[in-house]
């Protein structure tokens, strides 16, 4: 991702509301996953979900490909380290967990980047992934945000479970708001995560937030989220 585009989406994901619930997400996801550890962020952009982990007690370090990105994780104070996903510079087995949200879709060589996932984690730690899906919403949205693919389901579970982890769950979101994206990525021309008025924001929150409630999770959505583990350890 270009570094104009990097400091568009820090500007904006604090009060975004796709980031914003996407944080939320994440602290469910960690509400679970007792007691806190040793994280790994990688693809951290800003470090907007990296402070998600610390505020739950993680320690974490935030990684990513681009300088722009790190510089702006540590201007925010975040332990930050510039790194590429496909040979990291960390020992293996050291972290509890890794969370890989919208990265894996940057990287040509993605099944580098999803063994480095597994090699990095302890055994029985976790991985939280995300991922944009299906290539009938490829836009000029994906080709300004660094995109090389969107994926499938079946495609994501083939590499996560080819690099040798165990997937626990797999589902889709964003599925509400997925005609309107569609819809949207048809007159695209760069990428689409832009501020909106407050009123947009607060009805865009409202529909996503919906789908904690709604047995919409294995439908077509916009984005994949799946939670794996490395296997032979007590687990999470």
């Amino acid at each position: 991702m270009q570094s104009d585009a990097i400091h568009c989406l820090a500007d904006v994901e604090d009060h975004h509301w796709w980031f914003r619930e996407r944080r939320k997400l994440l602290a469910r996801e960690l509400r679970r996953l007792r007691p806190p550890g040793r994280a790994l962020d990688l693809g951290a952009a800003g470090g907007g979900n990296t402070r998600v982990l610390i505020e739950h007690g993680w320690d974490t370090l935030a990684g990513d490909f681009s300088e722009a990105a790190v510089q702006i994780a540590l201007d925010r104070g975040v332990n930050a380290i510039h790194l590429d996903a496909r040979a990291l510079p960390l020992a293996s087995g050291q972290f509890d967990l890794v969370t890989a949200f919208e990265i894996l879709e940057h990287i040509d060589e993605d099944q580098l980047a999803a063994a480095e996932i597994r090699r990095v984690l302890r055994p029985g730690g976790t991985a939280l992934i995300t991922v944009p899906c299906d290539m009938r919403l490829w836009s000029a949205h994906d080709v300004a945000v660094g995109h090389v693919r969107r994926y499938t389901r079946q495609t994501i579970a083939t590499l996560i479970e080819g690099a040798g982890l165990v997937i626990d769950r797999l589902w889709s979101w964003n599925v509400l708001l997925r005609p309107a994206v569609a819809i949207r990525r048809r007159y695209s021309t760069g990428c689409d995560i832009v501020r909106t008025s407050r009123l947009l924001d607060s009805a865009l929150y409202a529909v996503i937030v919906a789908e904690r409630y709604l047995p919409v999770k294995s439908l077509s959505g916009v984005s994949l989220i799946l939670r794996a583990h490395r296997p032979g350890g007590p687990g999470r």
